[in-house]
């Protein structure tokens, strides 16, 4: 029919196979010829069953992002149209799901009467990510077929579950035992050998009914499954969408499920996601790295030290399937790190996200030295020692002694020089910078660090290794702090101040809270430990009034139960403390510090503002290729809201005009550089222009 649609007949079935690379999404120029397929299929006397397919690796992955927003995405036939079409048919359709059918893939496979799935199939409804819901039935196909608990779970999580997962709760009848479209095939031909009725999804109402009945259990489901999505609207409709799938009729809950989705689409939140989900793919592209250039072999990995960072390094690493020698300067060092990676995988089990055979498995794939001569086969070292100039040379110089030639030598360093690391050693092509973040194994972020001298295919080979242990990779230059921390520092530099002035720890921390922060500044500084940044300050000859009489008085945070807040034993609920509040009275009267009131949008102006000033610096200085890799870094690494886009997004929301004129006021008032305009922001919000709409570097 079309070079995306084609038709063949296997008997009485008419099996319709789509072929859109790569992911088959669902774009106009396929859903025009499918629809008219499936008009033929339902007029052809001859054809008793249908059968849809797909070429290439997958089924339908989804909709075609890139057409929302344009006319395409509505233009007909739409999405709806094709289901509504496939569950009037009055013949059986099978969709044959292989690779994954996710979002209006699998919206699409829910329309047809039956789904086989490939034993490897991924079956989901991820809109949720994108601050969106399923706009094409899924809130009210699924519930249908899995009951309204599970479906509320699976829509607002967003993940795929297996096929065998699949079939278990009802979203697919059978798994393949051999090829995928000759057994939907079969499939197809025993149904129509039954004679039906084939029942459309719609019409199933078994699932539902008890719900319908009694709504107590679906709604401690919806508070289960939108627990940790504070200030995000899309898990609210997507839970909204599900309760009406209950209450409604299925044709007025499909209604409402339609404006629910044009809502979305058109609000900032979902514009934001889906840029985050641009941006993540667009920060692989590094400039300078052809797509001539191959990396490198990675087949085993060192990791020196086995402290929190270095533990959870290695763990990483062994969870994406590397083996992984740690290195320490002791027998006892070992122990302990080895103690608390078995610990924490042992967390795992009891909460049932690993086995037990798994973890066995994973601690299998570790091996333990206090000889650097035993990371002489290794093809990429990482280190993981104290965080200072002295310490990491001699290690870089210890490893250019015995690491094999194209070896990758990587520092995990947060702040430091890694041109001035590479320098110690006689292959600093070889030196690149990997900035983990803690917990290591959990967070997802990795600041590939690019030296003045490292060579193009280890960075491709950072950015692949990084893929395959899970994390989101963006590289970054040389500058003291990178782009995370180097922004953090700007929003940080008025902290004291303003408690100085009149704020409190409470009042800062809510401001941020209410933006959609998991915490606020002080209550992450009481979680970390407030003597990490003591050490840092003395360390470089500086000093903070609160922060180091707080330390002084052995206050650190959460470890030792004092910080910025007090916290009762065994509880990491920060209670604010009078104590504190008169220590800041007393330091202010010291420093003869007028207090006043502080408004909670002139602790915004005073934070936010000089980061992303901080980051039109970092983007003058092409320390980051794009705005969207410092958003990246942001919402990956430190907590930033997605539904807010990464800093640079929100700061156009925000109006570049707006912050500029305030970072003038606050430089006029203060004299502080870190107020002082980048010229960059300077120039983009005299031109209308925006971070979001700028091209990459």
């Amino acid at each position: 029919m079309s070079d995306y649609v084609t038709v063949a007949r296997d008997g009485a079935i008419a099996v319709i196979t789509l072929d859109n690379p790569p992911v088959n999404a669902l774009s106009h120029h396929l859903r025009e010829p499918l629809f008219k397929a499936l008009e033929a299929a339902r007029d052809d006397a001859a054809v008793e069953g249908i059968v849809i397919a797909c070429a290439g690796r997958t089924f339908i992955s989804g909709a075609d992002i890139t057409e929302f927003g344009t006319p395409k995405a509505l233009a007909s036939p739409s999405l709806p149209e094709l289901c509504a079409l496939l569950e009037s048919l009055p013949k059986p359709a099978v969709a044959a799901i292989h690779g994954t059918a996710l979002g209006g893939g699998l919206e699409l496979a829910l329309a047809c009467h039956y789904r086989v799935a490939d034993k490897g199939a991924k079956v989901g409804l991820p809109e949720v990510k994108l601050g969106l819901l399923p706009g094409a039935g899924g809130t009210v196909r699924l519930p249908r077929l899995v009951g309204p608990e599970k479906a509320v779970a699976m829509i607002v999580s967003g993940n795929p579950i297996n096929a065998s997962a699949a079939l278990e709760a009802g979203v697919v009848d059978a798994i393949a035992a051999g090829d995928l479209t000759a057994d939907a095939i079969a499939f197809a031909k025993a149904r129509v050998a039954d004679g039906g009725p084939h029942v459309p999804v719609r019409d199933r109402d078994d699932k539902i009914a008890p719900a319908r009945a009694d709504l107590s259990g679906f709604e401690a489901a919806v508070k289960e499954a939108t627990r940790k999505t504070r200030g995000l609207e899309a898990p609210l409709a997507c839970a909204t969408a599900v309760r009406n799938a209950v209450t409604l009729p299925f044709d007025e809950a499909l209604k409402k499920e339609r404006e629910l989705f044009i809502g979305l689409v058109n609000g900032v939140q979902s514009r934001a996601q889906r840029h985050l989900f641009f941006a993540e793919r667009e920060a692989a592209k590094v400039p300078g790295v052809s797509k001539e250039v191959q990396p490198r072999a990675v087949k085993k990995v060192g990791v020196i030290g086995a402290g929190t960072m270095g533990g959870g390094i290695a763990m990483s690493f062994v969870n994406g399937g590397y083996p992984v020698t740690i290195l320490e300067m002791s027998d006892e060092a070992l122990d302990r790190g080895f103690a608390t990676i078995d610990k924490n995988y042992g967390i795992s089990v009891s909460r049932g996200s690993l086995s037990e055979e798994a973890k066995a498995e994973r601690m299998g794939r570790f091996s333990r030295t206090t000889n650097y001569a035993d990371l002489a086969d290794c093809d990429l070292i990482i280190e993981a020692v104290f965080e200072e100039m002295g310490v990491k040379k001699e290690v870089f110089g210890r490893l250019d002694a015995i690491a094999k030639p194209g070896a990758i030598l990587a520092s995990n360093t947060s702040y430091l020089d890694v041109d001035e690391i590479a320098a110690s050693t006689g292959r600093p092509q070889d030196v690149v910078g990997l900035h983990f973040f803690s917990p290591a194994n959990v967070m997802r972020l990795l600041e590939i660090v690019r030296g003045d001298k490292t060579a193009p295919d280890v960075l491709l080979t950072a950015l692949t290794v990084a893929r395959k242990i899970g994390k989101v990779p963006v590289v970054v230059g040389v500058c003291h702090g990178f782009v995370g921390n180097r922004m953090l520092g700007a929003r940080s530099a008025e902290g004291e101040d303003l408690l100085l002035e009149g704020a409190s720890p409470e009042q800062i921390d809510k401001v941020f809270a209410d933006f959609g922060w998991p915490m606020g500044p002080f209550a992450m500084g009481d979680l970390a430990g407030l003597d990490i940044g003591w050490r840092n300050r003395k360390s470089l000859g500086k000093t903070a009034a609160i922060g180091d009489a707080l330390c002084e008085a052995g206050r650190f945070g959460q470890k030792t139960g004092k910080g910025f807040y007090l916290y009762e034993q065994g509880s990491r609920k920060p209670i604010p403390d009078p104590e504190v509040a008169k220590l800041i009275e007393e330091k202010a009267r010291e420093r003869g510090v007028n207090r006043r009131d502080i408004s909670d949008d002139e602790i915004t102006e005073r934070t936010l503002y000089p980061m992303i000033n901080e980051g039109a610096r970092i983007l003058e200085e092409k320390i980051a290729a794009r705005p969207s890799d410092i958003d990246i870094v942001w919402t990956n690494g430190y907590g930033f809201p997605i539904g807010k886009g990464g800093p640079m997004f929100w700061a156009d929301t925000e109006g570049l005009r707006k912050i500029v004129e305030r970072l003038e006021y606050w430089h006029g008032k203060t004299g502080k550089d870190v107020f002082k305009p980048a010229a960059l922001l300077k120039q983009m919000a005299e031109d209308g222009g925006s971070f979001s709409g700028r091209p990459a570097a």
